[in-house]
């Protein structure tokens, strides 16, 4: 059996399919499968990729270069991007706010993008990513800065790697903003200039990437420089908001002063990795720019609930192409042989709650007199409470992994053992390879693998700023003579709308193939643009 062949197994993947993401005639797979000709390098680092992700059958990384550039971006040109990819050049990348790495081993894996550095500012995340160095799982030449940020020069960061302003390629990062974040109260800036945000623009103004990444949380889009409390503000009582205490402001001026770094245009993209492939469900904001006038696209859904997969609203999507089943929990432990002895685990009380809820269910399947024991406070709240005593299903994606998983309001409770998700899961459940190592306390590695963006998001990211740079450098890195009108905010299907727990005094429990009154519900909007400038409310 060729190569070709066995990797066409381990993807899962039919003669047919493979003719169809690689825009080719079935002969020519034939062809390759049979050893009479050689299919291009290209083809075959999409297809390595597509095996180390075999869930759910067929590949749930179906994102071959060629299909990205050919559908992702919309761009009939496109489809001449087909190169093969010895052709192609391997292009630098430095990493800011690199944590666990997760982002980065997305980039890597696409097999066109090459590490040069990295900076992080916790040490036990340094020793992680050291670890991976010396273990081979990283190039062996990265440089790794343990610095914080605010107090570190770019200059010493890209001289390091032999680079001058303006020859980088990519600058990547995901500056922490947690009182950003809508999963917890939100803060306020004050004075964002002094912000780590600010700090990630400081470096793209100094290094002047062709293009840049920036990662972060929805919560983004959407904050304000200056907080006001809801009950200060009108219709109650209170004068009219003031500019920055509207929503948005704090990336309208952080997208202010990046036109004012180099020219830069910038998209954004509010995506959730579960649609992906991933087995998670986890929003984020991909901020990507470059300095040739050029607007970059984000590719739709690959995969939804199974109902999209077996065709119902296929209106919504492409006709073209069947969204794959979400991934799921089961997709994800199956490949979890040994869960390891580092749990950041529940209280002996918790535990004697978490055993009378079952697999798929929380704190509504407590007797009454239960709930409002372990609640509290909480139990007289109107919303919010879905992660209190949640005992994860196998049949579904994981929530959002959060840094501490043992907590009663956040829990994430194992499906059929009453003891919290360990850190071996955590790590398989955000894609992290097998043998990929941790450092540090139990706390700090739970940090580390909760706060990273989930290896696949990376890959499909990596994918957009690779068919990006192709196109420019087909254009000899002309910029384009009319810019975009303005930046933008695409949104694709990123919330994805709640699934019943409760309703007019029944419980519902999820079961595989369970009633359809608690069947997570249907998106109401795939795709959705506007100006960056605008805001909601």
């Amino acid at each position: 059996m060729s190569d070709f062949s066995n990797l066409l197994a381990n993807a899962a993947l039919t003669i047919e399919e493979i003719a169809q993401d690689f825009g080719v005639s079935t002969e020519v797979v034939q062809d390759w499968e049979q050893g009479a000709a050689k299919p291009p390098v290209s083809v075959l680092q999409s297809l390595t990729v597509m095996a180390l992700f075999p869930q759910n059958g067929a590949s749930s990384t179906a994102i071959s270069v060629s299909k990205l550039a050919a559908e992702g971006t919309r761009d009939p040109e496109a489809a001449s991007l087909r190169v093969n990819s010895e052709t192609r050049p391997r292009y630098t990348a430095i990493s800011l706010f690199s944590g666990a790495m997760g982002l980065d081993i997305g980039l890597e894996q696409t097999g066109r993008i090459k590490l040069l550095a990295c900076v992080e500012k916790e040490k036990s995340f340094c020793d992680t990513i050291r670890a991976n160095i010396e273990g081979g799982r990283l190039p062996p030449a990265l440089r790794v800065f343990h610095a914080d940020m605010s107090q570190l020069d770019p200059e010493e960061v890209l001289s390091s790697v032999g680079l001058k302003p303006g020859e980088l390629d990519i600058l990547v990062g995901g500056p922490p903003c947690q009182s950003f974040s809508t999963a917890g109260r939100r803060g306020s800036t004050e004075d964002p200039r002094g912000t780590l945000l600010w700090d990630f623009l400081r470096f793209v103004d100094f290094m002047q990437p062709k293009v840049f990444l920036m990662e972060n949380v929805r919560g983004l889009l959407s904050a304000a420089l200056k907080h006001r409390p809801l009950a200060e503000r009108p219709p109650k009582k209170g004068p009219p908001l003031m500019d920055d205490e509207q929503a948005g402001s704090v990336i309208r001026l952080f997208a202010e002063d990046l036109k004012r770094s180099g020219g830069y245009h910038l998209d954004c993209f509010e995506v959730n990795a579960v649609n992906y492939g991933a087995p998670q469900l986890r929003e984020r904001a991909l901020f990507i720019g470059n300095r040739y006038n050029a607007q970059v696209d984000f590719p739709n859904p690959t995969h939804g609930r199974p109902a999209e997969a077996s065709g119902e609203r296929s209106d919504l999507f492409d006709s073209a192409s069947r969204l794959k089943p979400w991934a799921t929990l089961r997709d994800a432990l199956s490949r979890v042989t040994d869960v390891g002895e580092i749990i950041m685990d529940f209280s002996p009380r918790k535990k004697a709650y978490l055993e009378k809820i079952p697999a798929g269910s929380n704190w509504r399947s407590l007797p009454h007199s239960d709930q409002q024991e372990s609640m509290g406070k909480a139990w007289y709240a109107k919303g919010g409470r879905s992660g209190w005593w949640r005992r994860l299903t196998l049949d579904l994606p994981c929530p959002t992994l959060i840094t501490m998983p043992n907590h009663a309001s956040t829990s994430l409770c194992h499906p059929t053992e009453t003891r919290a998700l360990s850190i071996k899961e955590y790590a398989r459940i955000q894609e992290f390879p097998a043998d990929w190592i941790i450092c540090g306390t139990t706390t700090q590695q739970y940090t580390q693998v909760g706060n990273a963006v989930p290896v696949r998001l990376g890959f499909v990211a990596g994918q957009v700023l690779v068919t990006c740079l192709d196109k420019l450098m087909d254009r000899g890195l002309q910029p384009y003579v009319h810019p975009p009108e303005h930046y933008r905010v695409v949104y694709i299907q990123s919330h994805v709308r709640t699934r019943q727990w409760f309703k007019r005094g029944e419980t519902f429990v999820w079961a595989d193939g369970g009633d359809e009154n608690i069947q997570y519900r249907a998106p109401v909007t795939l795709r959705q643009e506007r100006r960056l400038a605008e805001h909601n409310g």
